[in-house]
């Protein structure tokens, strides 16, 4: 055991001292370049899937070794809240199974940012399974 924790220690402080460090998770701030990026790569395919301009309320974004993970709402260009009428969460709002928010995951690939998934009126935890899933870090998604 003594054994094990000197290893354990050992590697922790060769890895660091060759630069192999895990930055802690991040939220970039309103207006920034990465914020930007990661907005416009979601509100691409948003905008595809309602048919309609979009921007976000965030309630949560945080990047983590090129991947982030964004919870908000998807509002109307205006500001107001979304009009879901002609999308296909018509039914599911008039059903009562619809909760009014998004939660997505996205990848940096080169200087892009791809989005793995994402989920729109979910009434459960969608994203609970998605870092192991996807090999993503856990700390972003709390």
């Amino acid at each position: 055991m003594r054994y094990l924790v000197s290893l354990v220690i050992a590697s922790h402080i060769a890895l660091g001292s060759l630069g192999f460090t895990v930055r802690a998770p991040h939220t970039p701030k309103p207006g920034s370049s990465e914020r930007k990026q990661i907005t416009d790569a979601l509100r691409s395919v948003v905008e595809k899937e309602l048919a309609k301009p979009v921007i976000f309320r965030i309630d949560a974004l945080k990047v983590q070794t090129g991947w982030a993970f964004l919870r908000g709402a998807p509002l109307q260009k205006s500001g107001k809240k979304m009009d879901y009428r002609g999308t296909p969460y018509q039914k599911m709002i008039e059903a009562g199974t619809f909760d009014d928010w998004i939660c997505a995951l996205l990848n940096q690939e080169g200087k892009r940012w791809r989005v793995v998934e994402h989920v729109i009126g979910a009434t459960d935890v969608p994203f609970v399974d998605w870092a192991e899933r996807h090999h993503a870090p856990a700390a972003i998604l709390k």
